[in-house]
């Protein structure tokens, strides 16, 4: 997930776009690309932005915290809202910090360093209270306090780094928010340090043996990103090296360099993607050295994850999440539980000793693949995961007599399809567990299915992903009587 982020205040005098002094406007009808306005920020929007209004038009300000008094360029004008870039800050707000980060004013994989994170945690509440005001027309909202992180540092699990040149040396980063330019991120700061410590070296090895980047422009060079996935169990890492082309240069003497330099690394894969996407993963992949999959156990599950395997990034907060959902699935031992999109099984596992039956859906083969094989090793006789459209495959259960005591879905960030949120009100489970991660197609989706019959009960925000504008939510909904 990248995301526009905060930028940092140009010195008072800087000369705008046009390179005059600024036009100071008071109406919201006639201010213009360039002209400066006075705004005070009110919240956080979906992307870390500040929010606050001018002349009854939004205005979206990147880097602006809530309760700041601030200066901003004039940068889009839409009918409905301003963009604005932050000139100086009149009034600052007690919870603005300096970003511990050195890039972090132009990585964009962060975009709330610059504010405290107690401030972040009620930032993202609000965030979850806009969205179903907005959406969902519902101002009192049985919103549980959001679950944070003692610890918000050094939480991911996993990196996937786009590969490239500066300064004639390899570097592995993202690209700066609207643009083509490669920021590198060594020693991110919300990375595990074994991920940062594997890719430091990796880069190191490259250089080492003159295996290039991959560059569009002059479609030279091989290796597109670099992706190192850690076990919290084992400390293992699991790498892998997505390339342009069938081959990987000095492939042997790679594979020995590494491991000779990190006896960490227990797979070496390749993958290839020579298509002209921004999918990170080409269709085939190729253990090169180690273990076919990486071991990993979260809650006294256990799973086996191939290099493309989707695993949560945060597991510390995958186990509040996953506890949130079973306390909503309020499972007593004789219900069958339907996970709607069940991914690599995850949510369905985490629930199975609780009940009867889980049956998960899923549309991605590979997935279920590996859904079933981490049924095997968790020991979940009574998991079964299918290959389909929950849209489709649920009906059909119900007119066969089949029907679900719980519904759960976990569906992308686009939410749930209409068809489905239609079976779902056909099917007419007592509970429905909603696990999401946008609050705002949450909020919709909740409005449909409010129409269809159910009660929202609560909802539980998780703050899987600190330093960003990432909310996860647990939202029970109850059919009425």
């Amino acid at each position: 997930m990248n995301k526009p982020k905060g930028q940092t205040a140009p010195r008072q005098g800087k000369k705008p776009y046009n390179g005059q002094q600024p036009r100071y406007t008071n109406s919201g009808d006639d201010v213009k690309i360039g002209d400066r306005i006075v705004v005070t920020i009110k919240r956080i929007g979906i992307n870390g932005e500040g929010v606050g209004y001018y002349k009854r038009k939004a205005v979206f300000i990147d880097g602006a915290l809530p309760e700041e008094v601030v200066k901003a360029n004039v940068t889009k004008v839409e009918p409905t809202y301003l963009s604005a870039k932050l000139a100086d800050i009149e009034k600052k707000s007690p919870d603005r910090v300096k970003p511990p980060c050195p890039v972090y004013e132009s990585c964009g994989g962060c975009q709330l360093q610059h504010m405290t994170y107690p401030a972040q945690l009620r930032a993202k509440e609000e965030l979850v209270r806009e969205a179903f005001n907005r959406y969902a027309k519902l101002a009192d909202l049985p919103l549980r306090p959001i679950l944070g992180m003692d610890d918000p540092w050094g939480y991911r699990n996993k990196a996937q780094l786009q590969a490239g040149w500066a300064n004639e040396q390899i570097i592995t980063g993202l690209y700066s928010p609207g643009s083509h330019r490669l920021v590198d991120i060594s020693g991110c700061p919300i990375q595990q340090p074994a991920i940062n410590d594997v890719i430091a070296k990796v880069k190191a090895i490259l250089s080492r043996l003159h295996i290039q980047p991959y560059q569009e422009r002059s479609r030279k060079g091989t290796v597109r990103t670099v992706a190192a996935r850690v076990s919290r169990q084992t400390g293992n890492v699991q790498l892998t090296f997505i390339t342009a082309s069938d081959k990987l240069p000095e492939k042997e003497r790679l594979i020995t360099a590494i491991r000779a330099e990190l006896p960490n690394v227990t797979t070496i894969a390749h993958n290839i993607n020579k298509a002209d996407t921004p999918l990170v993963f080409g269709e085939e992949t190729r253990v090169l050295w180690g273990e076919e999959r990486l071991d990993e156990e979260l809650g006294g599950l256990r799973f086996s994850l191939s290099p493309r395997a989707f695993f949560q990034l945060n597991p510390e907060q995958t186990v509040k999440l996953y506890d949130a959902a079973k306390e909503a699935a309020a499972l007593t031992g004789s219900e069958l539980v339907v996970d709607a999109y069940c991914g690599t099984g995850t949510i369905g596992l985490w629930l199975a000793p609780l009940a009867k039956e889980v049956r998960g859906i899923e549309i991605i083969p590979e997935a279920v693949d590996d859904a079933r094989r981490n049924a095997e090793l968790s020991g979940a006789d009574n998991a079964k995961f299918y290959v389909g459209r929950a849209e489709k495959l649920l009906p059909e259960w119900v007119k066969r007599g089949t029907r679900p005591d719980v519904i759960v879905v976990d569906p992308p960030r686009t939410g749930c399809d209409r068809e489905l949120l239609s079976a779902i009100a056909a099917a007419k489970p007592a509970r429905l567990v909603y696990v999401s991660c946008n609050p705002s197609t949450l909020a919709k989706d909740c409005q449909v299915l409010l129409q269809s019959g159910y009660r929202l009960e609560w909802i539980q925000p998780v703050d899987m992903f600190p330093q960003t504008a990432h909310v996860e939510c647990c939202s029970l909904l109850v059919l009425k009587d």
